[in-house]
């Protein structure tokens, strides 16, 4: 990939998601906010341009096992992100919420910012589980028919929604929701930094507030800027010979 100042930032990290490493280091959006170029980036957070290209290009040249997801059937695709991001959510979700508690139990009257980081988690996990079973239920079960009928070169079937972009938009909204609501989070915690006196509950809490951040950080990249952009190109492609 050859990589300047008019590449965006989403084509980047879903050519190699090590590449994300560059953009988390300047607290760039690159799941729900990765339509912008670098120059567009350099201009509003005043990093240089060939500065960050270099940088990018040094990731790309360290070895990791991080890589692209970019040539993975969608529906394999699909399953990934099911197994290892959904299903990660619904197991982190209590465990989250009962440290939350009790730490708002012990230090929310000193520390109120508690209250307000369990109140956003709370609904997060609420509307996140939510939209995994719209996914699950609906739009990964058609997904995997859109690369069946590409692979087997059989008709598509019909939908009650018309056209995949219809939902994709749907799920592109909650996830710029999620990605607003953890901003705050994150903010309300100084970056998940605990104060230099807290518990182990309090430390585990935040670590684990922030992991799930993280986590969700690449299951959104991943729907937004792969899965979803790849089954529209090939819906189109479809319907274009039927």
């Amino acid at each position: 990939m050859n990589i300047n100042s008019q590449t965006l930032i989403s084509d980047i990290v879903a050519e190699n998601y090590k590449t994300a490493t560059v953009f988390k280091k300047y607290g760039v959006d690159f799941c729900c906010n990765g339509n912008r170029t670098l120059s567009e980036l350099s201009s509003d957070s005043k990093v240089d341009v060939n500065s960050l290209i270099n940088e990018i290009d040094n990731t790309l040249n360290e070895t990791s096992n991080e890589g692209s997801f970019i040539d993975w059937e969608i529906d394999f695709l699909s399953d990934y992100i099911y197994q290892n991001h959904h299903l990660y959510i619904e197991k982190q979700i209590p465990e989250i919420k009962e440290y939350l508690q009790k730490v708002c139990g012990v230090h929310g009257s000193k520390n109120p910012e508690l209250l307000e980081v369990s109140k956003l988690f709370n609904e997060s996990a609420g509307d996140l589980v939510i939209h995994m079973k719209k996914e699950e239920l609906i739009l990964f079960p058609y997904i995997k028919k859109v690369a069946k009928a590409k692979r087997e070169g059989c008709k598509l079937e019909a939908t009650s929604f018309s056209s995949i972009e219809n939902p994709i938009e749907m799920m592109h909204v909650d996830h710029d929701n999620e990605g607003e609501r953890f901003r705050e989070i994150a903010r309300l915690t100084n970056n998940y930094t605990p104060p230099k006196n807290a518990c182990n509950s309090y430390r585990i809490a935040y670590k684990l507030l922030k992991d799930f951040e993280e986590d969700l950080h690449k299951h959104i990249h991943l729907e937004n800027n792969i899965l979803f952009r790849r089954a529209i190109s090939l819906e189109a492609e479809l319907n274009r010979k039927q």
